[in-house]
């Protein structure tokens, strides 16, 4: 996409956003129409008033005089009714718009690639789907068609004046190329002013959002007055960036109304000096006319450098937006295989992965699953494990190699389907602020309470959810904060357990919950595995002694394959990990 930060017109971008309009082209329509009839509207009262005040006002004709002044007054209400149903209108299309734009974005940012939230921090795309957007709703409700009504009313209102009389109107518009020359200066330091108002939004939104949900680690290492004090040279940013918009609306007003005032000066000079003439050259009901024409004419001007830059800003935002929708998006195979069944037969075949570049985490991986049965993946961090789950559920795309799963490449499977029939465990578990019923089945109107209480049953958990006020409608709040570690990791399992996948990944499933607790769920863990593929990542060997078999990674290379028992008496890496963790304790499995 090409840049646009200087180019308030960009019309590739403009047809991008009118694709949103499109649906409200009505709406549109008539907030045109009424743009215009606003436009055509304005000189109107003026010439009212002139007419008014040199054939009844002059003459003593009272009757007629309450004549135009209901007229006006009707003009009055007419205009006002305009005014509001054009403000109505141009509101009503942009946050229309801006809706399904939101709607739009937010569903791309959920289908969007691991990787890209590994170098966007969250903070910028909560800017982008909130901030941002408002700035393109504003292109409607205060820039592209006001910009058009201002311009058209200028257009209008200039016609009228040479028509009534061109050389008044020639003495009015003398000081109008010093108001172009300040609008033109303004216009520029304004938008420059915007722009850093808008990075620093994005800053401030970044570190909030970082150190609220990190508030834990600031607090159990007492740093509090540290993040406090960057805070406030963040927020400062902020404020200065602010207070050099404002300084620059300071300055350009007042010169406006300086030169308005001018207009004003010459136009009296001159009309008075034609009024005092003899013959008489300009009445004072023109002289009346031509006043409110400068108010009426220099307002729209002096405001069309604010609507520029607002309708500037909102082709910033928009393509800050479109940025992040042109983003590459996890393919959903739409159409592609999404089989009645799936047995779970897995199969990595030379397989390569990297994060970045030739970085390889994983290095020609193979490696066979029989639908079923269990895999342990054992290893020191870094050592490739999760990035082995990452790849199956195609959160990452491979470099080389396949990945099948029942014969068939991952990539052929609709994407839904797919991981619809993986359900993973996760060591740090991620619980919404909602209740315990919602944070299991994830709204699928598909999974019944029955099936919630039988899986939280299968997992021990029931009883400690009943004890809880509300029972399955407790609300655990942001990130299950009212939860234990352990309890949280229980409503994860009952998560994963309900979907009745034919994968089932466990990382580091039982690591948060306490012996205990660790000691109740095996039993439901053995019973969930029964007919089920499962991947269980572990770095206590204790939990992994059953498997079918055992990978030990390192380094992205596979060392080792066997169960418990053969890789103990390979006396190899294994072996070491084995005697690291029990040898040394005296403790024998």
């Amino acid at each position: 996409m090409s840049k646009i930060t200087g180019d308030a017109f960009n019309s590739g971008l403009l047809k991008r956003i009118f694709q949103y309009v499109r649906p409200y082209r009505n709406i549109f329509a008539w907030a045109i129409v009424l743009t215009i009839l606003l436009a055509l509207i304005a000189p109107v009262r003026p010439f009212l008033i002139q007419y008014t005040l040199d054939n009844h006002i002059m003459k003593g004709n009272y009757s007629g005089l309450l004549n135009m002044t209901i007229i006006m007054l009707v003009l009055l209400v007419l205009q006002a009714v305009i005014q509001f149903s054009h403000t109505l209108l141009t509101n009503t299309l942009g946050q229309s718009a801006i809706r399904d734009l939101r709607i739009n974005v937010f569903n791309h940012i959920t289908k969007l690639r691991l990787k890209y939230f590994d170098n966007t921090p969250i903070g910028q795309l909560i800017t982008r789907t909130v901030s941002d957007l408002e700035t393109i709703a504003e292109i409607f409700s205060e820039g592209l068609i006001v910009i058009i009504g201002d311009i058209l009313m200028v257009i209008v209102i200039i016609g009228v004046m040479l028509y009534k009389d061109w050389t008044l109107t020639i003495i009015v518009l003398l000081p109008m190329p010093l108001l172009i020359i300040a609008t033109s200066i303004f216009q520029k330091a304004i938008k420059s002013a915007f722009q850093e108002i808008r990075t620093e939004v994005s800053n401030l939104n970044t570190y909030l959002q970082e150190h609220i949900t990190g508030i834990s680690i600031i607090q159990y290492f007492a740093r509090e007055n540290q993040e406090y004090k960057k805070f406030i040279k963040i927020n400062a940013r902020y404020r200065d960036a602010n207070i050099r918009s404002n300084w620059y609306y300071s300055i350009f007003f007042p010169v406006v109304e300086i030169i308005s005032a001018m207009s004003l000066g010459l136009l009296v000079w001159y009309g008075s000096k034609s009024i005092l003439s003899n013959p008489l050259t300009v009445t004072p009901g023109i002289i009346a006319e031509f006043i409110l024409y400068i108010s009426m004419l220099f307002r729209p001007i002096r405001e069309l450098a604010d609507k520029f830059n607002t309708l500037q800003m909102g082709m910033v935002g928009a393509e800050r937006v479109f940025k992040v929708l042109d983003t590459d998006e996890v393919t959903e195979n739409k159409g592609a295989l999404a089989p009645e069944k799936m047995k779970g037969a897995i199969a990595f075949q030379n397989v390569w992965f990297a994060y970045n570049d030739d970085n390889y985490v994983l290095k020609d991986i193979s490696f066979e699953v029989e639908a079923g049965k269990t895999i342990a993946l054992v290893g020191a961090t870094g050592a490739g494990k999760s990035s082995t789950i990452n790849i199956l559920n195609r959160f990452y795309e491979i470099q080389r190699g396949e990945i099948k799963v029942d014969g068939l490449r991952i990539q052929d499977y609709e994407l839904s389907y797919l991981r619809g029939k993986i359900a993973t465990v996760l060591q740090d578990v991620f619980l919404f602020s909602d209740t315990i019923f919602n944070n299991i089945t994830l709204n699928n109107p598909a999974i019944t309470m029955e099936q919630v209480v039988d899986a939280a049953k299968k997992v021990g958990a029931h009883d400690f959810i009943e004890r809880l006020p509300g029972g399955y409608q407790y609300n655990v709040m942001e990130r299950g904060a009212t939860l234990s570690a352990g309890q949280a990791q229980l409503v994860s399992f009952i998560r994963a357990l309900v979907y009745n996948p034919s994968i089932l990944v466990l990382d580091e499933a039982t690591s948060s919950v306490d012996t205990e607790t660790e000691m109740l769920i095996q039993l439901a863990i053995e019973n969930l595995m029964q007919g089920r593929t499962s991947i269980v990542i572990a770095h206590r060997l204790s939990t992994i002694q059953k498997a079918d078999r055992i990978l030990v990674l390192d380094k992205g290379e596979i060392k080792e394959m066997g169960t418990h028992q053969q890789l103990l008496k390979l006396n190899g890496y294994y072996k070491k990990l084995y005697d690291l963790q029990f040898h040394s304790a005296g403790v024998k499995i």
